[in-house]
């Protein structure tokens, strides 16, 4: 099962890589994010834990790029900056 500390590292890793990569700034969508770290699609998802990290995850600057009505959703996307 998925835990909340699994959808922390995966965000960490993805903007490490973003940050080697010298890029600015990155989108992360909670579908693929959640594809990455596994159990998605599927019965026991986790897509509730894993938009609350996402948003966690928002300092200054950074912005939401797309939402679904109720928040928590596969279509969250975020734009984070990297600087």
């Amino acid at each position: 099962m998925v835990i909340r500390a699994d959808f922390e590292a995966q965000l960490k890793q993805i903007f490490q890589n973003a940050k080697n990569e010298k890029r600015k700034s990155i989108r992360v969508n909670s579908g693929e994010l959640h594809r990455l770290v596994g159990d998605y699609p599927g019965r026991d998802h986790r897509m509730p834990i894993c938009c609350s990290v996402m948003k966690k995850a928002m300092r200054s600057g950074d912005l939401i790029i797309s939402e679904p009505p109720k928040g928590q959703g596969a279509s969250l996307t975020i734009e984070y900056q990297l600087i």
